[in-house]
């Protein structure tokens, strides 16, 4: 399923992935390879499971049945003996730490400052010391620009600056693969430039992204892959030029005739 070379090998690997909750399937057989520096857009209408695919990938969800492979490794999983059975906690938090994930919703613990939320993660999960977190902190900040944001806390930021701390939040941990979920729908119009140029900065840095967003502008700017989903399905892929620009699926171009 992998080639030998971690540098060679795609980052992600999803196989037959199917996902149901109680009687409705939201994922029907999901087969999609993502390559190491490639950014991917998933596009498709709410309930398409663009973002029930993104918490598959991150093992948020558990997958009914298929395979999610990142970094040639399952994350929530193990193989014994030919059966697919749930990992242990720590392998499993281990794994997780490879991936960073970007939601909706900030979720900043509002009691910490700014840094202190950056830095968390990497002393208790990675047992850094406080004196290489806060450095990494530090610049991470100062690269989605909120150098000067250290001690603030995030009841004083703009909702864009709080997407922005939790982008450095999630990169303090290293990853190889950052997911985000609609990043930018919870923001004010004027406040959605500002996160997507980071995340345009974080993509020609050679960061490997799945980026699941309505914004088909930064996706045909930015996107090595559009990926448009539909009830489930990958119904149409490709390069963005040829997916938004010239799609031949026509659900991909009734969406696109409501979105642009």
């Amino acid at each position: 399923m992998t080639s030998s070379g971690t540098e060679t090998r795609p980052v992600v690997q999803a196989h037959g992935v199917h996902k149901s909750f109680g009687a409705l399937e939201v994922l029907k057989g999901i087969d999609l390879t993502v390559e190491r520096g490639e950014v991917v857009c998933l596009l498709g209408a709410s309930g398409s499971g663009k973002s029930t695919f993104l918490r598959c990938i991150n093992h948020l969800e558990t997958v009914d049945r298929g395979y999610i492979l990142v970094g040639g490794r399952l994350v929530g999983s193990d193989l014994v003996r030919g059966r697919l059975q749930e990992a242990r906690p720590s392998a499993v938090a281990e794994r997780k730490s490879r991936i960073g994930m970007v939601f909706q919703q900030f979720n900043l613990f509002p009691h910490m400052t700014v840094l202190e939320n950056v830095t968390l993660a990497p002393m208790r999960v990675k047992k850094e010391s406080r004196d290489v977190a806060v450095e990494r902190g530090g610049g991470l900040l100062q690269r989605v620009g909120l150098g000067n944001k250290q001690d603030a806390y995030p009841s004083h930021l703009s909702g864009g600056q709080q997407q922005r701390v939790a982008i450095a939040r999630a990169l303090a941990m290293e990853p190889e693969l950052m997911l985000f979920d609609e990043p930018t729908s919870a923001l004010d119009p004027e406040l959605v430039g500002e996160v997507l140029d980071v995340m345009r900065d974080l993509a020609a840095s050679g960061m490997t992204m799945i980026v699941v967003t309505h914004e088909m502008g930064f996706a045909r700017q930015v996107a090595d892959t559009a990926v448009f989903l539909s009830e489930g399905r990958i119904i149409e892929q490709g390069p963005p030029d040829q997916v938004i620009g010239a799609p031949t699926h026509e659900r991909t171009r009734s969406f696109l005739g409501k979105v642009l």
